[in-house]
């Protein structure tokens, strides 16, 4: 066990009754793990890994918006070095995938002797492995798609309000979402309208495939967009195809278009 380096990691588990469990857990298993920030979604995972550059992350793999394999993806981009422990409900073929991979995993519910196993391997190894981590997210994304299909149908309508008018909006024509303190703001071709749902509820709404979280405060229609931007800063600029204004893409998210 190597105690001679300070380490470094971030928790990204969205129930918060587990995220403080593994917490507590890794202050017993490894009390010398400085934890930097505890996440409750994929980005907040996403903006902690562009910022503090940690060692480990602990990511659980179905998060709302982002999940654990999206994010785990953009690390080449964001934090090449750090390892990455994926926490998971599933086992079976998504255990085969893991198995075969240097990533390593926790099975939910996650028990000591586990944990303390998988402490002993990440002190065992100095960083990341990039080319591994996308090869095993490649087959956890075949592995559980799977899944997938006992899963609620995403969002098809939705009820908003503009000013004294209740208007119903078809999913297929949201241009992009904004969060608005405890609400959202829904922009079509059309206009504004008030949803009274807060943004990180949506994500678990709405279609994986086709909005993506772009800002911590923005949700896009990737069908509405016509061009993505970088500026000399790593920073993105969407332009879209039915509105005359631009959607700024923050640094860490634009690992995501990275094929657009």
């Amino acid at each position: 066990m190597n105690n001679d380096r300070t380490w470094t990691a971030i928790v990204a588990e969205d129930e918060a009754l587990l995220r403080d469990a593994l917490v507590e857990g890794l202050g017993v298993a490894w009390p010398e793990l400085e934890i930097l920030a505890e996440c409750e979604d994929g980005a907040g995972a996403l903006e902690a890994l562009a910022e503090h550059q940690p060692d480990i992350a602990f990511l659980d793999i179905r998060m709302p918006g982002l999940t654990g394999l999206e994010v785990a993806a953009s690390l080449a981009d964001t934090s090449p070095r750090t390892q990455v422990v994926f926490i998971t409900a599933y086992d079976q073929y998504a255990i085969e995938a893991f198995e075969q991979g240097a990533i390593d995993y926790l099975l939910k519910p996650i028990t000591p002797e586990r944990l303390a196993a998988t402490v002993d391997r990440l002190q065992m190894r100095a960083s990341g492995d990039a080319e591994a981590l996308a090869a095993l997210v490649a087959k956890l994304e075949d592995a559980l798609a799977g899944k997938a299909t006992d899963a609620r149908p995403p969002l098809t309508w939705l009820t908003a309000s503009a000013g004294r008018e209740t208007r119903l909006i078809l999913v297929d024509d949201v241009a992009y979402f904004r969060a608005a303190d405890k609400y959202t703001t829904v922009v079509t071709a059309e206009g504004e309208a008030l949803l009274r749902t807060p943004i990180r509820e949506l994500l678990t709404l709405l279609d994986p495939a086709v909005f993506k979280q772009v800002h911590r405060s923005t949700i896009v229609n990737l069908h509405a967009v016509a061009a993505v931007t970088r500026d000399d800063a790593g920073r993105g600029t969407l332009r879209l195809k039915t509105r005359p204004e631009t959607l700024v893409v923050s640094q860490p998210y634009m690992a995501l278009f990275r094929n657009m």
